[in-house]
């Protein structure tokens, strides 16, 4: 099914308000849902919006004090935004992003008025009176009004529900500029903000952090949010209808968080039904991951007439408290807002982390989901051949917002970095990560998140990176296998990729073998296509599966027993002979423990000799002859059994 007719689908089903905790779906179903929403949330936006920021990097944001006055029933915004900032270049000139839409009416720098220009590139250029010093901290405050333009979709929305009027906002990637003044780009978090909301007197505004003050009069209602953690721009927040307000608890670490949501009178029951869900994440995630980043204020949702959600910071707005919706935005509080990707092209840093506490979520919950969800993931990924994890195109909307490779594939590539370092390994990186003073409450790139699951591992995880999240496609694997007299598996590893950019996905590969009463599973390193490994079960199998967990993104992995290649003891074969380079001796079914190889020239002198213990399997002794002049030498083999041969061997 199309991802745009599952979207409308769903929509369908929260519309009859249906029980969607029950969650029928997939993951993959439930994430094709959110990135269709994301991508179509962001097709709708005007064109150029991917441009970024054009803000003048020469002050770095501390506090933005945001005052807003909207009314629901009016798309339409009054405000004052007063930034906060310390100066890093020294410079007269200073540049918001603000789109063009708006009007700005003034700016005040110490009660006084400033000149600006509003310039068709969606920016607001202001003069200074004297030029300011770098290090010099100092504020100014914009005046502005005016009907933002989004083109109908997303950043700032007027519509209804049930007959009643509501505005909300949906800023990523680039939409806050559309509605607000400020610094649009991913470089420059603010370290806290104040939001002050004025709407008519029947309705409520809510926004990020802790509702500190709010009173009604002379017909308008008044509500004061502060948030005291570093937030980008995009995850600051509006909303403004009738909404009904719900609060709840749930002890995290010894703390009661208060849980504040706020939701369509009609839908009150539903939202405060399914808050379990919320609670039973929150103690997941806070126990996996490290306390909730914002354990000194609060956690709660706002409705919107979205179909998905977004992470704003302390307050995800979603269309329907449906579980898999609840836990995805709920980790983005950790993966997205804590620590943010620094670049579209990292969205994995974001949106894979989100799917992955997905899992966790249901590891937790529902356990006997996750094989058929990993599968389902693996079907989505692998439907296509290419396609990697790295946006390499940060203007294309649907690519950078892929439910199958910023989603799914990246999720699947942290599943593989589990399975590779094991959970106690893995999850310690992640909390470092998460708690890494250089990246906590800012930004990050793959190469720093890299750098923590290589420290934890104490290994070079380059090649993995490089196949993996640069590279596109997957690997398929093919099996031969067989028994010798002594029951020792010998098999026979192969792998084909999907995409040419990668010509070979080194990885441990986990195969199970298996009779009706018994299994064992082995892990081995395949290095190359082709390789060979041997091992002794201590029993017969009947069946071969690679890969039976599903720790490895691949599409076919097809397995083929074959007939011992002898039934002789002892059996010796010599190859190639003559042997210009080098000299193969393949002994099949030993019955001794210890055997001696020895190459004489043709004057009796001793050219090379190898030891090898043996252990039942069948055994592949190899003996370099490039070094070695033309002529007749002679192999002795024999072991400390009754094998005794005597072969001449050309060079």
């Amino acid at each position: 099914m199309k991802a745009k007719t599952l979207f409308f689908l769903l929509l369908l089903c929260l519309s009859a308000a249906t029980a969607f905790s029950q969650q029928p779906l997939n993951i993959v179903q439930q994430t094709e849902i959110i990135a269709t929403a994301e991508q179509r949330h962001f097709e709708g936006m005007q064109q150029g919006a991917f441009n970024g920021t054009h803000a003048s990097n020469n002050f770095d944001i501390s506090f933005y004090r945001c005052e807003w006055e909207v009314d629901p029933a009016v798309k339409y915004i009054k405000g004052v935004v007063t930034s906060y900032f310390t100066i890093t270049a020294a410079t007269n000139t200073l540049v918001f992003d603000l789109n063009a839409a708006l009007t700005t009416d003034s700016v005040l720098y110490h009660g006084t008025k400033l000149l600006f220009t509003q310039a068709a590139n969606n920016t607001l250029q202001i003069q200074l009176p004297a030029t300011l010093a770098v290090s010099k901290k100092d504020s100014l405050a914009i005046f502005y009004k005016g009907v933002p333009d989004d083109g109908g979709f997303g950043s700032f929305t007027q519509t209804t529900h049930a007959g009643v009027p509501i505005i909300w906002t949906l800023s990523e990637p680039y939409g806050a500029k559309d509605w607000w003044p400020c610094k649009n780009g991913l470089d420059d978090k603010a370290d806290s903000i104040d939001v002050f909301i004025t709407t008519p007197d029947i309705y409520r505004g809510v926004s990020n952090g802790m509702l500190v003050q709010d009173w009604t009069a002379n017909g308008k209602r008044y509500s004061y949010f502060k948030h005291r953690y570093p937030i980008t721009s995009y995850l600051i927040c509006l909303a403004a209808t009738n909404f009904a307000e719900y609060r709840d608890s749930v002890l995290i670490e010894g703390k009661q968080l208060p849980i504040i949501s706020y939701t369509y009178p009609e839908n009150y029951t539903v939202f405060q039904t399914e808050e379990r869900f919320t609670k039973e994440a929150l103690q997941i995630f806070s126990n996996t991951f490290g306390t909730y980043p914002y354990i000194k204020e609060k956690y709660g949702h706002t409705q919107f007439g979205w179909g998905g959600g977004i992470e704003h910071q302390t307050n995800s707005f979603i269309a329907w408290p449906w579980n898999f919706l609840i836990a995805h935005e709920l980790g983005h509080q950790w993966f997205g807002d804590k620590i943010t990707c620094a670049s579209w092209e990292d969205i994995w840093l974001n949106e894979g982390f989100a799917t992955f506490t997905g899992i966790i979520y249901f590891e937790n919950t529902a356990p006997a989901s996750i094989p058929a969800n990993l599968q389902a993931v693996i079907n989505n990924v692998t439907s296509q051949p290419g396609g990697s994890v790295k946006v390499p195109d940060t203007t294309n909307v649907n690519r950078i917002f892929s439910g199958r490779l910023s989603y799914n594939k990246g999720f699947y590539l942290l599943h593989m970095l589990r399975g590779i370092m094991g959970d106690a390994k893995f999850f310690a990186a992640i909390r470092t990560y998460l708690a890494d003073p250089a990246l906590q409450f800012g930004y990050a790139r793959t190469a720093d998140f890299q750098k923590h699951v290589e420290t934890a591992a104490g290994i070079s995880l380059t090649e993995f990176f490089k196949d993996w999240y640069t590279g596109e496609g997957y690997p398929d694997y093919a099996a031969t296998w067989s028994l010798n007299n002594n029951n020792w598996i010998s098999f026979q590893l192969n792998q084909t990729t999907s995409h040419p950019s990668v010509n070979f996905f080194e990885m441990p590969v986990q195969v199970q073998f298996k009779n009706a009463t018994k299994d064992s599973t082995v892990t081995v390193p395949h290095t190359f296509s082709g390789q060979r490994f041997s091992v002794n079960l201590g029993f017969v199998p009947d069946t071969m599966i690679i890969d039976p967990k599903l720790w490895i993104l691949s599409r076919n992995k097809t397995t083929q027993k074959v007939n011992s290649r002898s039934t002789v003891v002892d059996d010796v074969r010599i190859y190639p002979n003559p042997a210009p380079t080098q000299l193969n001796i393949l002994l099949q079914n030993p019955s001794g423990q210890q055997l001696q190889v020895v190459l004489y020239n043709s004057a009796g002198q001793l050219v090379a000799q190898k030891q090898q213990s043996l252990s039942g399997a069948d055994e592949l002794i190899t003996l370099a002859t490039t070094h070695l002049a033309r002529g007749v030498y002679w192999l002795h083999i024999k072991d400390n059994n009754n094998l005794q041969v005597v072969k001449k061997i050309m060079k």
